[in-house]
């Protein structure tokens, strides 16, 4: 009997030795507000997520793993140690302006989906933010033509000199020939466009254009090279003169408001953007900076495939966000006086 104790023993702990065994590889999922609306479930950046008990009592297993969520509220929790089938793990999901929330782990291939419940400590009236407008900046170059530039130039030769093998020839190898280069600088700064070279005087039907460099791209310098094999041919070389100008253009997005929360797209190239919004009725304009620092809101961006950007920002507790139509399309693009904040 104790033969059959001691191998039931056995079993046990080779099968503990197995469970031990797995690896469950990576933890995801996402954080959003709690709504019941799916529209008003915007994703939480920051978010504190901690994962406890799986490896406590295991050899080489930490006891609790913290990651934070990102702009799209998604987190990534790396499971590199062994744990045993069916032990029991936490996930703690943690922010300052939410209300904390535990969920039970169920197994590796779960995609796990908290909702946070926003808190609201503010005391007395909310602060109404409306006529929310969000404006930014886009460099643009555009070529300003200032001038043209022309140049004459002659190819010296005398025709119906045999070549005698001498280069350079005719194309059909029988006549002496010459070749002469001419070249314009547009000048620092500047570029040509629209490049082009003709003969104007003399045999021009027995010449050749052999190198026209740059002619058909924007380029500083136009370079050209004529063969010449019959008497002085005379070639006129012109181009007109641009200087590429940058400039800033301003530009403006009206943001999508779901009760505490509104979003905004930019192009890749957006730069220098702010938020003009009435306060209490009153025109403020509010810089986001690289911080994206609001006094009545958290703002998270991020960044798409596309590379353009989304921009979250939620109200903080005591504001409150009032909806406004879009302008019509024929809209004054004026600017309205306001505040710096």
């Amino acid at each position: 009997m104790w033969q059959s104790a001691a191998l039931g023993l056995a079993i046990m702990a080779a099968l503990s030795v197995l469970l031990v065994a797995r690896r469950p590889g990576a933890l995801r999922g996402a954080v959003m507000v709690a709504s019941s609306d799916p529209m008003k479930q915007l994703p939480v950046a920051g978010v504190q997520v901690s994962l406890t008990g799986g490896a406590i009592n295991l050899p080489g297993g930490p006891a609790e793993v913290t990651v934070r969520s990102d702009a799209s509220g998604l987190f990534r929790i790396p499971l590199s140690w062994r744990m045993r089938v069916g032990q029991r793990m936490l996930l703690q999901f943690r922010h300052p302006d939410y209300q904390p929330l535990d969920l039970h782990y169920t197994g590796p291939g779960e995609l796990y989906l908290a909702h946070l419940v926003p808190l609201n400590t503010a005391e007395g009236p909310d602060v109404t933010i409306s006529n929310i407008v969000a404006k930014y900046s886009v460099s643009t170059t555009t070529a300003v033509n200032i001038g043209s530039a022309v140049r004459t130039f002659e190819v010296v030769n005398m025709g119906n000199h045999p070549c005698n093998g001498l280069t350079p020839c005719s194309p059909d190898g029988e006549w002496k020939a010459a070749i002469a280069t001419a070249q314009i600088d547009a000048g620092v700064g500047n570029e040509f466009h629209n490049a082009r070279v003709s003969c104007i005087a003399g045999p021009c039907a027995f010449t050749r254009i052999e190198e026209n460099v740059n002619r058909a791209r924007p380029s500083r310098i136009v370079r050209v090279s004529v063969l010449d094999w019959s008497d002085t041919a005379t070639f006129l070389l012109e181009a007109e003169v641009y200087r590429p100008m940058v400039s800033d253009s301003l530009r403006q997005s009206y943001p999508v408001i779901f009760d505490r929360a509104l979003t905004f797209t930019l192009p890749p190239a957006a730069d220098n953007i702010s938020i003009v919004a009435d306060v209490d009725g009153k025109p403020i304009v509010f810089p986001l900076g690289p911080s994206l620092h609001l006094s009545w809101a958290n703002c998270q961006l991020a960044v798409n495939p596309d590379q353009a950007k989304v921009c979250r920002c939620e109200a903080k507790p005591g504001f409150r966000l009032a909806a406004a139509a879009s302008p019509p399309p024929n809209e004054s693009s004026e600017p309205r006086k306001s505040q710096n904040r």
